[in-house]
């Protein structure tokens, strides 16, 4: 054999070898890694399909329109033709201005002017016999503009006409093509805003959840302050999460899910942050406004896959806030769009505590109308707890300051306990907007520490609205004084009503002047003789004015006063049974829902009698508390003379200076004075 015949039959063995090489290495990648592989090029192959049917559609439809609109124009110009004895007519007449010649002077292109077109200029095209010297010298004495065209150019103004009417159809389709590749992230198949993503048109059934695998909200259970049985119930369920085995060894099994139920801004989802802090496993938050659209099915598929990435996660923590967006109960609402709200909830049913469960997927929702829910969400297996998160009381309200102050610079003087004590029906959110609001107002006044007055100005504003212009008219003025004191009278000469924390003369909001009172620190339960001491209160500003200013001078000052003389009487008849129709609730149950419909129904279901004598017992109750009203404001004349005189030059009078002036012409009932009065207020009393 001679040398190049051996070199080539070396060079095609080494050739072989390394190709069987090749193919070895290539099948035990495959055999190590089948499921990589096929998933990369299946997704790959998905996607690369869907781009190319994306530009084939739109390709398809550009070259569609674009014929269509090259149609048209063809159509419009075979259409619009002119027979030559009245191109002739035209010619005369004057009414010719360009003739363009083309195939040797047989086809014309004339733009004449048409009187069935008001007189405008038409395009319209002449089969002539022929060009003779006769029609030439005919041009030329009528001042027609003519030119003769070659074939070739003519076949350039039908190439230019055709890219004309391809223009905008070429442009569509570089659009569709400009947004398909941001759809896919500039390319890349696997971008978050890729043909999978949450932007894509076909993604609809995607959850939308945020999902941290190791979440890091920055809040912790130290952060979360005056929900204390609520924080605990969350520390327990953690403690499962984290060391299983103390409760399994007992037979204990991790709860389900657990329902947050309270008024907004206790600290629900603050709650739900911590926890995610804490716990230390995949945390999945999502709304639940988010599971429905305006498709059907969509929701339901959504919690489909929000279930299943927690399955491939597990164990995690799904977070549902406004669980009442999806969950209200079934068969309560009208139209269609409730029947894809109640597929998602069925669909969410069967998730929680369906015939496959799911082993370590914890469920934590929080709503503020419970009562609205569905009962087979609330059924254990699916919420197994239900944790009330109410707004907190003194302790929990000192807790939640002394949080919110660590930022805050304060004076010596102020104490977070006073402002706690200042503040008792205020959520944790509420107490977070006033030290701000504080800071805020120390700011304004160039001030560099929060002092007592900026946290007291704080209150009256969130509380009664920004301060407003204050009065100058001495009439209204006076008028506006005595009506406050006849509330801080009335009040505080009744039994069982809450002490004068201060009355002001400064108007906030739509009131003129405000009497503010301080509140018990559990208002869930109130006797029959504090509600009428409020009605009473209530109606103090009316009967001083009519007793001061005559009847004929009362004003409409008193017209948030009676809405709530109205709600506080006719409640002691319908809801607390205090009145002489007897202790039952006239209330329907059905009417405390969410439903209108069953609203409406549960007003035709009472009697007609029986709403007479609702009405007669209402209007009992506030006619003998007007009664108590005026007496009292007639019997303590020369007391309210006197407070509203100094009212009326201070401008604002704390409880202290009241019932220190007041307790020199009648004595005070012992329990309406305070054991210690500080800078406790929040409940507005009577406004004008």
């Amino acid at each position: 054999m001679s040398a190049p015949l051996a070199q080539r039959a070396t060079a095609s063995l080494a050739r072989t070898n390394a190709k069987n090489a090749s193919l070895k290495t290539r099948a035990r990648r495959a055999r190590a890694t089948p499921r990589a592989a096929a998933t990369e090029g299946g997704d790959a192959e998905k996607v690369d399909q869907t781009r190319r049917d994306a530009l084939k559609m739109a390709a398809g439809f550009a070259a569609t329109f674009g014929l269509a609109q090259s149609a048209s124009a063809a159509d419009d110009v075979a259409s619009s033709r002119m027979s030559y004895s009245r191109f002739l007519e035209y010619l005369d007449m004057g009414r010719v201005k360009k003739v363009d010649l083309y195939e040797q002077g047989t086809i014309a292109i004339v733009e004449a002017v048409s009187p069935e077109l008001g007189n405008r200029v038409q395009r319209v095209r002449v089969q002539l016999p022929g060009t003779s010297s006769e029609l030439l010298k005919k041009f030329r004495e009528k001042n027609v503009d003519f030119a003769a065209h070659t074939n070739t150019e003519d076949n350039g103004q039908v190439f230019l006409n055709l890219l004309g009417n391809l223009a905008f159809p070429l442009l569509l389709v570089g659009g569709l093509f400009l947004l398909t590749r941001r759809q896919q992230g500039g390319g890349g198949g696997g971008m978050p805003g890729g043909m999978g993503g949450p932007n894509n048109p076909m993604a609809f059934g995607k959850s939308k959840a945020k999902f941290q695998m190791e979440p890091n909200t920055g809040v912790t259970f130290d952060d979360v302050a005056g929900v204390k049985e609520a924080k605990n119930d969350f520390m327990e369920i953690v403690e499962f999460l984290k060391r299983p085995e103390r409760f399994t060894a007992v037979g204990a099994k991790i709860p389900k899910g657990c329902l947050l139920v309270g008024p907004p801004g206790t600290g629900k989802t603050l709650l739900a942050k911590a926890i995610a802090g804490e716990a230390g496993v995949p945390f999945f938050s999502i709304s639940g406004s988010e599971f429905v659209e305006m498709f059907v099915g969509v929701g339901a598929s959504r919690v489909r896959d929000l279930f299943k990435k927690a399955k491939e996660n597990a164990p995690c923590i799904i977070f549902v806030d406004e669980i009442d967006a999806v969950g209200r109960s079934r068969g309560t609402g009208v139209g269609g769009g409730n029947d894809e709200r109640e597929q998602t909830l069925n669909q969410l049913l069967t998730e929680m505590d369906g015939f496959e469960g799911n082993t370590g997927i914890i469920v934590i929702a929080a709503t503020n109308r419970a009562d609205i829910l569905d009962p087979a969400l609330l059924r254990p297996g699916r919420f197994d707890r239900q944790v009330a998160v109410d707004v907190p009381d003194l302790a929990g309200r000192v807790e939640i300051l002394g949080v919110h102050a660590k930022n805050k610079r304060f004076e010596d003087e102020v104490d977070l306990e006073m402002i706690a004590k200042r503040t008792p029906g205020f959520s944790g959110a509420d107490l977070s907007n006033l030290l701000n609001e504080a800071a805020i107002l120390c700011g304004r006044r160039g001030k560099t520490a929060i002092s007592l007055s900026e946290v007291d100005d704080s209150v009256d504003r969130i509380v009664a609205g920004m301060e407003g212009t204050r009065l100058n008219d001495g009439k209204a003025k006076s008028l506006v004084a005595y009506h406050e004191v006849g509330h801080a009278i009335c009040g505080t000469l009744t039994p069982g009503h809450d002490p004068v924390q201060k009355v002001t003369l400064i108007p906030r909001g739509q009131a003129k002047g405000l009497t503010w009172f301080i509140p018990g620190e559990d208002a869930s339960l109130i006797s029959k003789q504090q509600i009428f001491a409020r009605v009473v209160g209530a109606l103090g500003g009316r009967a001083a004015e009519e007793v001061i200013f005559g009847e004929a001078e009362v004003t409409t000052g008193a017209s948030s006063d009676l809405n709530q003389v109205a709600s506080m009487a006719k409640q002691m008849v319908t809801t607390f049974g205090m009145s002489d129709i007897g202790p039952w609730s006239l209330q329907d149950p059905s009417a405390q829902g969410g439903d209108m419909i069953m609203r409406m129904m549960a007003r035709n279901s009472m009697s007609e009698k029986l709403a007479n004598d609702i009405d007669v017992a209402t209007k009992r109750i506030a006619d003998e508390a007007y009664e108590v009203a005026v007496k009292q404001i007639r019997d303590n004349r020369e007391a309210i003379d006197v407070i509203t005189e100094e009212l009326m030059e201070v401008e604002t009078m704390t409880g202290e200076r009241f019932r220190e002036i007041l307790s020199q012409f009648v004595e005070i009932p012992a329990v309406n004075i305070p054991g210690e009065v500080k800078m406790a207020t929040v409940n507005a009393g009577g406004k004008l």
